[in-house]
Order: structure tokens, then C-alpha cells, then sequence
């Protein structure tokens, strides 16, 4: 392998490998990072989808492991249940692109999720709380579609989980 990546370079390539459906993302913003494992001989990264359902989970895993074997590494992904992907996963650089993006970030969660959480989110185009929930499926699993009565957007969240 030459010389022996270290975690960090493992961390900083992935940031590279962006979620297809929000391609503002990387999997590490995302969270989507469970573990990295630095062997002398091999990488090995364990990815948790946000949803066991994750139509684009497989091509973030291929994408991860031609991005590490570009650095001469010879990298093993997988894909894990264990820890579960939690919203809470989404760091603050993550939360900032989703919603540059126009997607609004779920809130952060102390416990169990309420379900008045679920029903009014942050409008990202205009910062406004007047908004309701129109659809708890949205076009993929992990997002919910709102309206702004404020700027009369409408608007996905990613569910906070």
C-alpha cells in the first residue's frame, strides 16, 4: 500500500463523495461515516444509510471505495445498520448545505422525536416557522414535503430522526 494513510486522509477523500440525490453533501457531512479503520494492509469504512431503504446507499458505497482506492489504498466499504444512521449524525456544515440547497435541515433532537417536530419546520428559503407539513413522503424515504405560508414556498425537510 506504500505509505499508510491515516484516519484523517480516509475522513478528507470521502468528503468528496457526495450523496446523489443532494449532491451539495458529502457522505461525512451527512454522517453517513460509522467507522474507519486503518489496517497496515487495507482501508476499511463502514457506511450507515439513512434509511435501510437508501435507493442511493450503493452507489455511495462504490463511490467511497474508488475514491480511496485512487489513493493507492486497497479499501473495503460496507455497509452497517449498527450504530443506526440519527439526524443528529448531519454535522453543522452538513445542516448549512442542506439548506443552501433549499432542503431544510432537520432540528436537533434531545430524545425521542415529538411529533410536533414533524410538523412545522424552518422554511430555508426565508427563515420563517409558518409552514406545515403537506406530506410525511416526500421523494425519497428520509424527507417530508412543507409549505410556507410566509414566502408561499414549498420546501422538503430531511426527518429528523
Amino acid at each position: 500500500m506504500g505509505e499508510r494513510l491515516t484516519r484523517e486522509q480516509v475522513l478528507e477523500a470521502l468528503q468528496d463523495v457526495k450523496d446523489p440525490e443532494i449532491p451539495v453533501i458529502s457522505i461525512v457531512e451527512l454522517g453517513l461515516v460509522a467507522d474507519v479503520v486503518v489496517a497496515a494492509d487495507e482501508v476499511r469504512v463502514a457506511l450507515t444509510p439513512t434509511f435501510a431503504g437508501c435507493p442511493a446507499v450503493e452507489l455511495m458505497r462504490a463511490e467511497a471505495e474508488r475514491r480511496l482506492r485512487a489513493l493507492g489504498a486497497p479499501a473495503i466499504v460496507t455497509i452497517t445498520f449498527d450504530p443506526p444512521w440519527d439526524s443528529d449524525r448531519i454535522s453543522a456544515a452538513g445542516r448549512r448545505k442542506l439548506k443552501e440547497f433549499g432542503l431544510a435541515p432537520p432540528p436537533r433532537r434531545s430524545g425521542a422525536v415529538d411529533l410536533i417536530e414533524l410538523l412545522v419546520a424552518d422554511c430555508p428559503y426565508c427563515g420563517s416557522a409558518d409552514t406545515r407539513l403537506e406530506s410525511a413522503f416526500g421523494p425519497t424515504l428520509c424527507r417530508a414535503i412543507y409549505y410556507c405560508d410566509a414566502c408561499r414556498q414549498s420546501f422538503e425537510q430531511f426527518k429528523p430522526l
